[in-house]
């Protein structure tokens, strides 16, 4: 076993604290206001340096801590974090906002950036064109959004993102309703009418009065077809004329065989 010296031991301790003393790096905002720290960090949002921002809104919470700059500057590093890709944190640090702040008058702000977060534009009825599949992780996220969304329209109606947060939650339900279709006709085509209908029904159910219930009933009803039970063929054939009397109920839409993987629509 080595033993040091005593002669030797201070120059090592004084070699340890040297190297530590140069590793350690000067904070450069040490000196800085809590103003010009905000506006380095909006200068660097806006030149599209998400990722250097979100330190400096973090170092600006500290400085200006129970102040209205400390919230907004919570709000801006969430948005940071967003649009540098780092949704997980974004999520986390509204969370932590609305917690801390129930009452704050940009609650509804950041329940639409919390949505937002977890929107994803290329959902459902547009995933299937692009041959992406809707897993059941992004329906979840979608679901999420969702109710964002509608916390804004249900607890702000007046807010200016309101609008907005229903345009996107009617995207999601339409975007959402169409995948359950889209697995249901993969059923259909590989005989599996059980599974087809479930799909088809939930469709039905979860997603009232979107434009993929036309296809899912007629699933529905050629499902049954297929499998001779024709009571529940006929009230879904009722149920399809019903709320289609445009012709459609009279088998002008078909369903037609695909070889292509489960994930691929067309």
């Amino acid at each position: 076993m080595l033993r040091l010296s005593s002669p030797l031991l201070p120059a090592v301790l004084a070699a340890g604290l040297l190297a530590a003393c140069a590793q350690t790096q000067e904070d450069p905002t040490a000196k800085w206001t809590p103003d010009r720290i905000y506006t380095e960090a909006r200068d660097e949002v806006s030149s599209g340096a998400f990722d250097k921002a979100v330190p400096l809104f973090e170092k600006l919470e500290g400085r200006a801590a129970g102040t209205p700059l400390a919230q907004q500057a919570q709000l801006e590093k969430a948005y940071a974090q967003y649009k540098a890709g780092d949704k997980a944190q974004a999520q986390a640090s509204l969370d932590r906002f609305l917690k801390l702040h129930p009452a704050s008058p940009a609650t509804d702000y950041a329940l639409y950036l919390k949505g937002l977060v977890n929107f994803n534009d290329d959902l459902g009825m547009f995933s299937w064109l692009s041959r992406q599949d809707l897993s059941e992780r992004d329906q979840q996220a979608a679901k999420d959004s969702y109710e964002s969304f509608r916390a804004v329209v249900t607890r702000f109606p007046e807010s200016k993102y309101a609008n907005d947060s229903r345009l996107r939650m009617t995207y999601i339900v339409n975007s959402l309703a169409q995948y359950e279709v889209h697995v249901a006709r993969y059923y259909y085509e590989r005989g599996a009418y059980v599974a087809a209908i479930g799909r088809a029904q939930t469709a039905l159910a979860d997603y009232e009065g979107v434009p993929a219930g036309r296809e899912a009933l007629l699933i529905l009803i050629k499902s049954y077809d297929a499998l001779g039970m024709t009571q529940l063929r006929d009230d879904a054939q009722r149920v399809l004329q019903t709320t289609y009397p445009d012709g459609a109920a009279t088998g002008q839409i078909e369903l037609t065989k695909k070889t292509n993987p489960w994930w691929k629509f067309w």
